[in-house]
């Protein structure tokens, strides 16, 4: 059974870059279809598809976030990290590393969904002004 587990800080300052990792247990970060994605959740809103990298080492992201955004993975340590650069408060968030197949990952970037996929718990990371 697949586990996720995210790691990172839980506070940075506005300007900063935000990097969070995603450690992989029971399956391997290039096993053909996964899509090894993170999600965040705003306070107050709805899960919100931040990008993801796939098991070919692909990547897409959130068309607002790409000039900011940027995702890899490290195969011998099984972990993909996401690198977030000058965040603001809007970025304040508990973000999620998720694993979907390839049926699930089109739905899943415009109407994420805690009923598909294999989530880690979740990280709350918070962006001080």
């Amino acid at each position: 059974q697949v586990q996720l587990q995210e790691s990172g800080p839980g506070q940075v300052k506005s300007s900063q870059t935000l990097s969070l990792t995603c450690t992989i247990s029971g399956d391997s970060i290039t096993t053909y279809p996964y899509y090894w994605t993170w999600i965040r959740q705003p306070p107050g809103k709805e899960l919100e598809y931040v990008g993801y990298i796939s098991a070919a080492g692909t990547t897409d992201y959130r068309p607002s976030l790409r000039s900011r955004l940027s995702i890899s993975r490290d195969t011998a340590e099984n972990q993909f990290t996401l690198q977030l650069s000058s965040v603001t408060p809007e970025d304040t968030a508990v973000y999620y590393c998720v694993r979907f197949d390839w049926a699930q990952i089109q739905k899943m970037q415009s109407a994420p969904d805690r009923g598909f996929g294999s989530w880690g718990q979740g990280i709350q990371v918070t962006v001080s002004a």
